[in-house]
């Protein structure tokens, strides 16, 4: 058809769509317009319009073809922009004529056709990592294969001019492989019973056991859980608490003692509720997804969509990152905002990633149905007698209801909780601190579900006028100022949020048995003092408290309002800080009905305006005198108490974790311009994977599947058997950790910015052989452990041929010296003190004292009791607030995936040694070890101390310096100079 009919056509607006051809109509636009910038030799904005494979990835800016529809793509928007535009394309001369840009248009949305001689080859699809396992089989020689390769390597490599050292003595292996499988020294006794033990299969039944041993688990679970930026708090500006978040770390521990198939590992974490719906440990295992930093302020509190939006996509990305990076060393985050630079990832396969767990949020979730039902009516019976109980005590002994209790939504004796408040707009219960309160409705009187509390408010008194409600009978009262008509936070059981201080008229009122009902103004809560009395059988009762002004001093102030059925009977104006606590004690007739409590600003704003009530009890007008048959009835009431708080331990925390929670709605996830939540574009994409694995398909699931179905698609993708990338990455991280550097240097990164693997044979065979074992991890190990390139002395001479040839030792002529982690110092430290609490599993210890605020307060204190003295992989990991001894020696930001340790060497590491308050409190503890074992003998007590931090016992020329430096400084110091040598934070 010729230009003029195509024209004659166009002109009687005849609805046909007329492709164009490539050949004869794109390409001469593309050689005459665009190739210059964004051709062979040079691409601007990433985008290179000459091949297909490259052309429809796009560019910095995005996708620029969308194949059947031109009026969404960017490409004919911008050579149909105005001459003097910025984005106008090309930037000079006249541009596209109006045939040009019609050829465009048609082919466009003919679906843009290319021939196959411009579809382009794409180089970097045949790089190593992502080609098929090579099928290696095993060397027909006698001995562990492994020796095999790294013996070839070594002679081909350097032309027989470096050999493998020799092994290690029987001493140096079990001190190397305790550390390696267990991250603890072996005990004095261990390596007496190796050393002598004439059985020539000795090592490998070592390893065996080392292998079955519990503290394998705990010790490998902390390698993944660097990767898994594993920790208990959310991070970020609040860092709020994850106290269910253990779950998922003792399920990784139990997973490596268990030899969970490293396959199944992966399927369950990443889709294990899915897969085994009934299964606790597999719902617990998805708690790998929620491992990481998540922005509390950015996903529910702020107002803004935008931010709101804007912290999503961190969210989710930081979910892909870590299945895709942790699983196969895919640095997929670099395609966010534009295709991969280095690897061919483009930026849609990205989002389709992403779209993988975009029905899916980071929260708390029940571990199983079953569980939880049983668990709850257990604890709901237990707790039911539990209150009556302690109600009758209570009554019995006079101590009184305490209205602090009752906020925290207990019986007033105790069984509330401690920081649990009512919202005064809804009164609604509320178990998180909160800031400033939107939608308040002033004067607005809510009836509360509690028992003993009739509602709550928030008040206004239009300058006294106001008729303000204060129950649910219809009681009002008037004579309140004017006040801000904004409230913060809620009524609280404690202290409010961001409050000064809990501390006023030298009372801490968290500590010692206090109490606390704080209320931020301009709140007020009603008491039902008819249903108290009613459950409790006082007819006349008091109200004592001491109320105070706990914001801060200065000029803040605060008003108290305390009223009986609406009528006033206390009242305090400007209350401040300055003026301390005023004691309150207000008798309650019988037919009273409702006692309320209120605050107000003080008609100068609300800031700071923190009241709280000290003690707040409501007490029997006239104590009733214990007869003998009281005080036996006392005596079996606190014994049956006593056995069901036994009864309720027993029950343990709740069964939940912090992992991941289907939401409500699919939301669609498109391409996003320059990684801009604010940019999307395109229509929305279905789940998919990577296409640069040729023998795996990257179509997961159709854009209507929901989200279950996506991640158990993803799951099985990443395990697939034509994937070779899963099982090379985990085979080399192993190799990493038993070495200290892997096969392929960068354990994250196998892709072109990587490193390439030194021994690429090795590497393929060892994979295989995992497939061939059933993804068994522990024969790996075993494998690894029992080569005599991992017995190999670490040690040289300087004339040793490797040093000049090989100084980085990349092909393991000799085994590499390693400085132990932090994790691995403390516990060695608690170990060989004789301090080290083996209780595995359960709720970390909390090394910290923790104080609620907006933003949370840990304060470190010096681990010197027994809680605090369990194993660091037990610790409770707070984010922003690392603990600074730990972080000296090099303990990892969790806030990172940290799939290799950063080992450093400064001046404070050694100072932190010699002078941490742990340290100073575990050499003591040494030294009494010491004299216990070996009594006033200073010689024992030296070859004690050195077999105890060495595994070994003291040369004659040691023992000498020892002894004397013993009687000149003492033992403790021994111990103390003992923990910061070189030896006992190396293994050789």
């Amino acid at each position: 058809m010729n230009y003029w009919l195509k024209c004659l056509y166009l002109a009687l607006s005849v609805n046909v769509t007329l492709a164009a051809d490539y050949q004869t109509d794109i390409l001469p636009i593309f050689t005459k317009h665009c190739i210059e910038c964004h051709g062979p030799e040079k691409q601007k904005s990433d985008l290179r319009l000459d091949l297909r494979s490259a052309a429809m990835k796009g560019g910095s800016e995005g996708v620029v073809i969308l194949p059947g529809k031109p009026e969404e793509s960017p490409l004919l928007n911008y050579v149909t922009l105005p001459q003097d535009h910025e984005k106008r394309m090309p930037p000079k001369g006249e541009g596209l004529s109006a045939e040009e840009v019609q050829h465009l248009r048609e082919w466009i949305t003919g679906g843009a056709p290319w021939p196959e001689e411009h579809a382009g080859v794409d180089e970097r699809l045949k790089h190593w990592s992502w080609q098929p396992l090579m099928k290696i089989e095993a060397p027909e020689t006698e001995g562990n294969p492994i020796d095999y390769f790294i013996r070839q390597k070594l002679q081909t490599q350097f032309n027989k001019q470096v050999e493998m050292s020799p092994k290690a003595d029987r001493n140096t292996l079990i001190r190397r492989l305790s550390f390696d499988l267990h991250g603890l020294p072996p005990t004095p006794e261990a390596v007496d019973s190796f050393q002598n033990d004439p059985d020539l299969d000795a090592y490998s039944k070592l390893v065996d056991k080392m292998l079955a041993s519990p503290h394998y688990g705990e010790r490998y679970a902390r390698h993944w859980l660097d990767i898994a930026h594993y920790a208990d708090t959310h991070g970020f500006e609040r860092d709020k608490r994850r106290n269910t978040a253990w779950r998922y770390r003792d399920y990784v521990i139990a997973a490596f003692n268990e030899n969970k198939p490293y396959d199944q590992f992966l399927r369950e974490q990443i889709a294990g509720d899915v897969i085994h719906p009934d299964s606790e440990a597999a719902t617990v295992a998805t708690g790998f997804l929620a491992a990481g930093p998540w922005d509390f302020v950015g996903q529910v509190e702020t107002p803004s969509p935008e931010l709101r939006r804007a912290s999503r996509v961190l969210d989710l990305d930081d979910m892909t990152t870590q299945v895709m990076t942790s699983t196969m060393a895919m640095s997929v985050n670099c395609a966010r905002c534009h295709d991969h630079k280095l690897d061919p990832i483009s930026q849609a396969e990205y989002y389709r990633l992403t779209a993988v767990f975009a029905g899916v949020k980071r929260d708390e979730r029940i571990t199983n149905v079953a569980l939880q039902k049983t668990y709850e009516e257990k604890k709901a019976t237990l707790a039911a007698r539990r209150s009556q109980l302690t109600h009758e005590v209570a009554s019995l002994e006079g101590t009184g209801l305490d209205l602090a209790d009752v906020v925290g939504g207990g019986n007033g004796y105790g069984t509330g909780v401690h920081g649990n408040g009512i919202d005064p707009r809804s009164g609604a219960v509320q178990t998180q601190k909160s800031g400033d309160l939107n939608k308040v409705v002033p004067n607005q009187y809510t009836k509360t579900k509690f028992p003993y509390i009739d509602g709550v408010l928030v008040a206004d008194g239009g300058g006294g006028k106001e008729s303000i409600p204060v129950s649910s009978t219809g009681i009002t009262i008037t004579g309140i100022p004017t006040t801000s008509r904004k409230a913060w936070d809620h009524i609280r059981n404690g202290p409010v949020g961001s409050q000064h201080s809990p501390e006023l008229g030298g009372i801490d009122f968290t500590k010692d048995g206090h109490t606390l009902l704080g209320i931020h103004a301009n709140s007020g809560i009603t008491f039902d003092l008819a249903a108290i009395r009613k459950e409790g059988g006082h007819e006349a009762m008091r109200f004592t408290t001491n109320v105070g002004y706990f914001g801060a001093g200065g000029g803040n102030r605060a008003d108290v309002w305390i009223y009986i059925d609406g009528l006033s009977v206390s009242a305090f104006k400007h209350l401040k800080r300055e003026d301390g606590l005023k004691p309150i004690d207000i008798p309650l007739p019988e037919t009273a009905r409702f006692l309320t409590l209120l605050a107000t600003d003080g008609e100068n704003g609300y800031g700071s305006d923190q009241i709280g009530f000290g003690d707040p009890k409501l007490k029997a007008e006239s104590p009733r005198e214990l007869t003998e048959a009281d005080r036996i009835k006392l005596t079996k009431l606190r014994a049956e108490a006593q056995q069901l708080d036994r009864e309720i331990a027993t029950l343990g925390p709740p069964p939940k974790f912090f992992g991941i929670v289907a939401s409500d709605k699919m939301p669609d996830v498109r391409l996003m311009r320059r990684g801009e939540p604010e940019a999307e574009t395109g229509d929305p994409l279905a789940p998919g994977a990577l296409s640069l694995l040729a023998g795996l398909n990257p179509e997961l699931a159709p854009k209507e599947a929901p989200e279950g179905a996506r991640r158990r698609a993803l799951a099985e993708w990443i395990t697939h058997a034509d994937n070779p990338l899963t099982a090379r990455v985990i085979v080399n991280r192993l190799w990493h950790w038993h070495f200290g550097q892997g096969i392929v240097t960068t354990p994250s990164d196998f892709g072109l910015g990587g490193d390439r693997p030194s021994h690429p044979e090795l590497l393929d065979w060892l994979a295989g052989e995992l497939i061939r074992k059933k993804w068994s991890l522990r024969e790996i190990h075993r494998l690894i452990l029992t080569s005599d390139t991992w017995r190999q002395i670490s040690t040289y001479t300087e004339n040793h041929p490797g040093v000049s040839i090989d100084a980085g030792n990349r092909y393991l002529w000799r085994q590499n010296p390693r400085r132990i982690e932090a994790e691995v110092v403390r516990d060695a430290v608690l170990f060989v003190s004789g301090k080290l609490n083996h209780q595995r599993g359960g709720p970390g210890f909390e090394d910290f004292k923790y104080t609620e605020a907006y933003a949370p307060v840990y304060d470190y204190i010096v681990a010197d009791k027994p809680e605090l003295w369990r194993r660091s992989i037990y610790r409770y990991i707070v984010r922003t607030t690392p603990d600074v001894f730990m972080t000296t020696l090099d303990c990892p930001d969790p806030a990172n995936l940290t799939p290799k340790r950063m080992t450093t060497t400064t001046p404070l590491q050694s100072l932190a040694l010699f002078n941490n308050e742990f340290m100073l409190k575990q050499a003591g503890y040494l030294a009494d070890r010491l004299t216990k074992e070996s009594g006033p003998d200073l010689a024992k007590q030296v070859q004690k101390a050195f077999f105890h931090c060495f595994g070994r016992e003291p040369s004659a020329e040691e023992s000498r310096f020892a002894t004397e430096f013993i009687q000149t400084q003492g033992l403790s110091a021994l111990c103390r100079s003992l923990f910061n040598a070189n030896e006992f934070v190396y293994i050789d």
